[in-house]
């Protein structure tokens, strides 16, 4: 037979670790460059990406 391997669940401060911060509105922003021409207004934007929750958003020049 094989080994038994123990499986430990995660706690729950790991799970919820920082969401509760994106929740609130507290992202932790970070510039995105590999797109930085909007195609459909024709203008400069930079984007910025969640380093927590992976939620984006835009902003024209």
């Amino acid at each position: 037979m094989g080994e038994v391997v123990q499986f430990n669940r995660p706690k729950l401060s790991q799970l919820h670790k920082g969401n509760t911060l994106c929740r609130s509105g507290f992202h932790k922003w970070e510039v995105v460059n590999e797109q930085q021409f909007d195609v459909k207004q024709g203008k400069l934007i930079t984007v910025y990406q969640c380093k927590r929750c992976s939620k984006i958003k835009s902003k024209a020049l």
